[in-house]
């Protein structure tokens, strides 16, 4: 059963993401000794995806900044939208990992938040003060806080709200994360504190992502039972072998209602390199989907507008718009990794 099949209703669950939302959390880019020369560009991007957000009547923002001096930076730069600062110390600017998971709590028609353990992607990027934005985000949302010992990072899950939820081996089941914990007890974990009833498990992600195959950036709902991800770019896309198996375990799996999964796919961005000549893992699908719009990473390739183009015909209600993420991907992601949904109470 379903989460909203029959009467059935989990006391608990992460809604989908195209669920109408409050607001969106995001915390400035500000520190010039992880971003060196990517500082600029960086704050460029971000504020251009904090525009698009809010385009057309979009969801609020809800801005971290470090300190009074980087408050006033980012005040300029996002002049004339919604934001509400907050001066709480980050270490970066991952909020998908980092913030809470925001759940819906049908019964009393709440929204919760929920905050998980984070070591540093495997006690990989220990940042200062990460360890703790979950709890104070919370504390800011003046919303509910549940903690959970699991160790867990927001860019790992993709739930469809309906109790199907995708997620990576490589991911989930890596000793770095839960050591102690076998999978049986992952999935009802997740259960618990998700309203996860089906977990689909795909194996590895894309190639140097260090945070070990995050879903976000291979696979994501698009609607109820339909998921997307990406077809290799050219002949010397690194991720072709891995992007065949992705699509071909999709097309096997049903989600937790019983439904086979319809597999949308587009193209990949290709072999994307940085300055030192080292496959970065640059996807299409580390999109972000507002209330009013969808917005696509892009990276100065032939690839951009086709996928943008076959994104947009997959959220027809939706203005979809593609935009440079090339800075922030220095960083180690995109636009879906420096968000995080906080959802409309339900009805």
């Amino acid at each position: 059963m379903s989460a909203h099949s029959g009467s059935f209703l989990p006391r608990v669950f992460q809604p989908a993401e195209w669920a109408p939302h409050d607001a969106c959390w995001l915390a400035w880019p500000w520190d010039a000794s992880l971003w060196e020369d990517n500082l600029l560009p960086a704050q460029k991007e971000f504020t251009a995806l904090c525009r698009a957000i809010q385009s057309g009547g979009g969801e609020r923002l809800e801005v971290l900044v470090p300190d009074a001096h980087h408050h006033e930076i980012a005040a300029k730069a996002l002049a004339g939208l919604e934001v509400k600062f907050h001066h709480i110390p980050v270490g970066d600017i991952w909020l998908r990992d980092t913030a809470p998971i925001f759940v819906h709590e049908p019964e009393h028609k709440t929204v919760h938040a929920h905050v998980f353990a984070f070591n540093g992607w495997g006690a990989k990027y220990f940042l200062k003060h990460d360890d703790h934005v979950g709890a104070r985000v919370a504390e800011a949302s003046a919303l509910q806080l549940s903690r959970f010992p699991l160790v867990l990072e927001g860019g790992s899950v993709e739930v469809d709200g309906e109790g199907t939820c995708l997620t990576t081996k490589q991911c989930l089941l890596n000793r770095n994360r839960n050591p102690n914990l076998s999978k049986q007890v992952i999935e009802s974990a997740l259960g618990s504190a998700l309203g996860i009833e089906k977990i689909l498990w795909l194996g590895d992600g894309l190639i140097n992502d260090h945070t070990d195959g995050h879903i976000d950036t291979i696979a994501r709902f698009v609607g109820p039972a339909s998921v997307v991800c990406m077809h290799a770019s050219g002949t010397d896309d690194p991720n072709a072998d891995i992007l065949a198996r992705i699509e071909a375990d999709l097309a096997s799996f049903t989600d937790a209602r019983g439904r086979k999964l319809q597999v949308h796919t587009i193209p990949s961005p290709g072999r994307i390199e940085n300055d030192e000549g080292e496959v970065v893992p640059a996807s299409y699908v580390n999109f972000y989907i507002g209330n009013k719009s969808v917005v696509v990473p892009t990276y100065g390739v032939a690839h951009d507008a086709a996928a943008v183009a076959a994104i947009a015909k997959l959220f027809p209600e939706h203005r979809t718009v593609g935009l440079s993420a090339r800075a922030i991907l220095s960083g180690g992601g995109a636009f879906h990794c420096i968000t995080q949904q906080q959802p409309r109470r339900p009805e």
